[in-house]
């Protein structure tokens, strides 16, 4: 029991200070930050804009710690530019096109369609897709 206690109250601490180290004191960070992208089949490559590997020309995905930093904000992409990401939503400077949810975002919408699991929205409706109506998700 005691050791229980000691566990819980060191998880409690651990979890406060990192709630709270997030702030950083109200202030919010307008600083921009590099995305890089990598190749799946070489680690050593790391590019600053998407494209293709040099070496084996597969295309260039997010890096895993910039996919990690992005399922945790909420994001907004333009479906044509890869580097156009955004936290509110809008249009591409560069093309005109409405940005769409990113893919952790749009897990945490309440509807989907039975058929088609990507199609999923904030209210009840239809799929584009096939025509069914979308259901609500279940809560645990």
């Amino acid at each position: 029991m005691k050791l229980f206690k000691m566990l819980m109250i060191a998880a409690f601490t651990i979890l406060s200070v990192t709630l709270f180290a997030q702030t950083k004191g109200g202030r919010v960070d307008t600083s921009k930050h590099t995305v890089y992208y990598t190749c799946s089949m070489h680690d050593s490559i790391a590019m600053k804009q998407p494209g293709n590997c040099p070496i084996c020309g597969m295309k260039l995905n997010l890096s895993k710690k910039e996919e990690m930093k992005m399922s945790i904000t909420k994001n907004y992409t333009c479906p044509t530019h890869a580097s156009v990401v955004k936290d509110q939503p809008g249009v591409c400077p560069i093309c005109g096109i409405t940005l769409n949810l990113s893919a952790k975002e749009k897990s945490k919408l309440p509807y989907a369609c039975p058929m088609h699991p990507d199609v999923k929205s904030d209210k009840d409706g239809k799929c584009p897709k096939c025509g069914m109506n979308l259901v609500q998700k279940k809560t645990k």
